[in-house]
């Protein structure tokens, strides 16, 4: 079985000294660029079947701009499993593996909603350093792995920033 992995990191989210970090919501710009990705994974094929998306406010609206974007270009014709994960808020790079070794063999493709540096630092094991730096606001990368989901690690998959 194929399976492929989405690392995004979060829309734009406004700069609010009113809210905690957590309760951060997504910018009108915020809410374009999650539906801009959700037409770019419509447009290229990828449907996700598992969603594991950090329980912050930023990383849920921006999946729900994703998954309603992909629903009404009907790349998508059923929401997928999703799990708000308390531990992506605040996962560092091992922690969100760790997340995602526990997805179902059954599986085949995933979207990872996060934050940086986190997010970019996943993406870079497996699409190179780049990312790094080119991971701003909405930017999602597509990596192949070359093993289940319970042995995924940096080597065991490759890909590229899509966007």
């Amino acid at each position: 079985m194929n399976r492929t992995l989405l690392l995004m990191r979060h829309a734009k989210a406004e700069d609010s000294y009113e809210v905690t970090d957590y309760d951060r919501a997504l910018t009108t710009k915020g809410w374009g660029q999650a539906e801009r990705v959700g037409q770019l994974l419509a447009e290229r094929g990828y449907t996700p079947d598992h969603v594991i998306c950090s329980a912050a406010k930023r990383t849920r609206q921006t999946l729900d701009g994703v998954l309603g974007a992909m629903e009404l270009s009907g790349g998508l014709s059923s929401r997928p499993e999703t799990d708000y994960a308390e531990a992506a808020y605040l996962a560092g790079a091992d922690e969100l593996l760790g997340l995602v070794n526990l997805v179902d063999a059954d599986v085949s493709t995933v979207l990872v909603v996060g934050h940086n540096p986190t997010i970019a630092q996943v993406a870079a094991s497996f699409v190179g350093s780049e990312a790094l730096v080119a991971y701003s606001p909405a930017t999602v990368a597509a990596v192949d792995l070359e093993v289940e989901w319970l042995y995924a690690a940096p080597g065991t998959g490759a890909g590229s920033i899509l966007n």
